[in-house]
């Protein structure tokens, strides 16, 4: 229960105490938007970081070296914990935002840091908004801006992590649209660190595995015509590999 107060009580102080840097990065984008997203990038990565060693997790890290860094990617990863995003996005060797929920916009502070980091809004009610959405995420990435999705949607509550949701077809637009690889990212275990045990966070290990890049074009045309599936599959194949880890 002490890792709780603790981690709540950074993140609130995060949002309170850096409204200064907040003022500080925006002037900063008025000159050099470059440099203030990056400067943005890193505050984030730290603050995810100091999270983390809070939290006492121990994370195992396979096929870093798969992911670019020449070029944006589409992230794509299972989705069964808020930690989830703390621990890929504290990882990303560049910039890039992340598909949230509309939801998530209307939080004070917050949803401005989001902005800061490129996160996307997406409105999946609304398929017009929802296309404008992802045709956003499409200039971006075309801009050298890397996306990371969950397409299961929402966070998957179930009991057995090798039970993924559907992935949702249309977002994986992103990596077709834009021509940039896409990578399958596998978690294990990463539920343990809160939702099992809520509202208590615990020590307990975690595996992150970054697949090899899939290039859409290079796909068969049927794969093509199913990638959703196809890249679920890949991540369900480093799930199942990785199971064994959690428990050395």
């Amino acid at each position: 229960m002490i890792r709780f107060i603790t981690v709540c009580i950074i993140v609130v102080g995060f949002l309170l105490v850096f409204i200064p840097v907040m003022l500080a990065e925006w002037v900063l984008g008025k000159f050099a938007p470059n440099k203030k997203a990056i400067s943005s990038l890193r505050i984030v990565q730290g603050t995810f970081k100091l999270i983390l060693k809070i939290t006492g997790v121990e994370t195992v890290v396979i096929g870093e070296e798969n992911v670019p860094t020449d070029t944006a990617v589409l992230y794509v990863g299972n989705h069964r914990s808020f930690f989830d995003i703390l621990l890929t996005y504290s990882r990303c060797p560049r910039l890039t935002g992340y598909v949230a929920k509309k939801e998530m916009e209307k939080i004070p502070l917050l949803s401005t840091w989001m902005r800061y980091l490129h996160c996307l809004f997406l409105d999946r009610k609304d398929i017009k908004e929802g296309l404008k959405t992802i045709l956003l995420g499409i200039e971006k990435m075309k801009s050298g801006i890397s996306i990371c999705i969950f397409p299961e949607g929402t966070r998957n509550k179930g009991d057995n992590e090798l039970e993924l949701l559907p992935f949702h077809e249309g977002s994986f637009k992103l990596a077709t649209k834009s021509g940039c690889p896409i990578i399958p990212i596998a978690m294990n275990n990463t539920a343990e660190i809160f939702e099992a045990h809520f509202p208590k966070i615990t020590k307990t290990k975690v595996v992150i595995e970054y697949g090899a890049p899939i290039y859409p074009e290079q796909l068969s045309r049927q794969e093509q015509k199913r990638l959703g599936q196809y890249v679920q599959g890949k991540i369900l194949e480093m799930l199942v590999k990785n199971q064994e880890l959690v428990k050395k």
